[in-house]
């Protein structure tokens, strides 16, 4: 397939992830964690988020999103989330299926929850006729492209807490929102009151492997045996340890999330040069929503395929990687011009 913007998860593996694994391939360790590279990735994610932040390394981002709220939820629970929000339309039902938890969907206001929007749900507490709201989940970016402030943020995690429940951050893009916000990851996260964090890495420069943060050791009591039970468990774990040891390493992560943020404004600078396409949400991060004469789309697409998002506008989602080049965007925005004047 040749590049495009379809996703960052269709880039590949920095060079410097692949070689922290062939690193680490020699030998004999112990499984499931208790090796060495873990051990230390796992220290690496305490100086970065506090001593008492407890880890657990999984697979996938939906893995991740699955341990964190099975952790803290019981089958008679409901989690509120935005309309858009990957745990409601791209994890194939797994949130509900392995929390047996329902799904209370807001519609969002640029891809984020608000206080006003999340309160129609906040109802029912301690009525045995009506699913408990317990966690309040969030992305960071959001699946629109854009970023909470951390002022945002600590307005839902207050919310949360006033009603005794928790608020959890889908963060598959988190590297991202940090270089937007030009703040270290502490700051936006648990020190605007998130209780639970899926890191992500695998759409920065990662070949698979993100980590469940909990920011409340008590909230871990059963933890360990869901992450056997969902089969999160990885036997041969140093692979996903060596791998985020050289994802912080000289700040490697700071570095490809700073190169896919560019190339998503650079897009941005010579996408609103065309009068034919509308930007519809900030660009924040490394994605661009935009609605473009159908006309174009498909011949655009056999070039540098990207998704629909809406077709009834349409409207089209743009993708940046740590890998996109400036001469491919430059390239992709003569085309559009191009297509726009046959």
């Amino acid at each position: 397939m040749k590049k495009g913007f379809a996703s960052d998860n269709n880039s590949g593996v920095h060079p410097a992830i692949f070689k922290s694994m062939e690193e680490v391939n020699t030998g004999h360790v112990v499984g499931y964690g208790d090796d060495q590279f873990t051990q230390k990735a796992i220290k690496v994610f305490k100086d970065k988020f506090g001593e008492n932040t407890e880890i657990f390394f999984v697979f996938n981002g939906t893995g991740a999103n699955v341990l964190s709220l099975s952790t803290v939820t019981q089958s008679f629970n409901s989690v509120i989330c935005a309309e858009t929000a990957h745990i409601q339309e791209d994890e194939c039902g797994a949130p509900e299926k392995f929390t047996g938890c329902k799904l209370l969907p807001v519609d969002p206001v640029n891809g984020k929850l608000t206080p006003n929007a999340i309160q129609q749900h906040l109802t029912g507490f301690d009525f045995e006729h009506h699913s408990q709201p317990r966690v309040i989940s969030i992305s960071q970016v959001t699946e629109m492209g854009t970023v909470y402030q951390p002022k945002e943020i600590q307005e839902l995690a207050d919310l949360a807490h006033k009603n005794n429940m928790l608020l959890h951050m889908d963060g598959a893009r988190i590297a991202n929102a940090a270089i937007s916000l030009g703040l270290d990851f502490r700051k936006f996260t648990v020190d605007c009151g998130v209780d639970i964090l899926s890191f992500g890495g695998t759409k920065n420069g990662m070949m698979m492997g993100e980590a469940v943060l909990f920011f409340n050791r008590e909230l871990t009591l059963n933890t360990k045996y869901i992450r056997k039970q969902s089969m999160q468990l990885y036997s041969k774990m140093r692979f996903v340890g060596a791998q985020f040891l050289a994802y912080f390493e000289n700040d490697l992560w700071k570095e490809t999330a700073t190169h896919a943020n560019k190339m998503a404004k650079l897009l941005e600078s010579e996408i609103v040069k065309i009068p034919e396409i509308k930007i519809t949400q900030p660009v924040n991060a490394n994605g661009i929503f935009a609605i473009v004469p159908q006309e174009i789309i498909e011949p655009l697409q056999k070039r540098f395929f990207f998704y629909i998002w809406d077709d009834t506008k349409p409207e089209v989602r743009w993708m940046t990687s740590f890998d996109t080049t400036e001469q491919e965007i430059l390239e992709f925005a003569a085309m559009i011009k191009k297509l726009l004047r046959k």
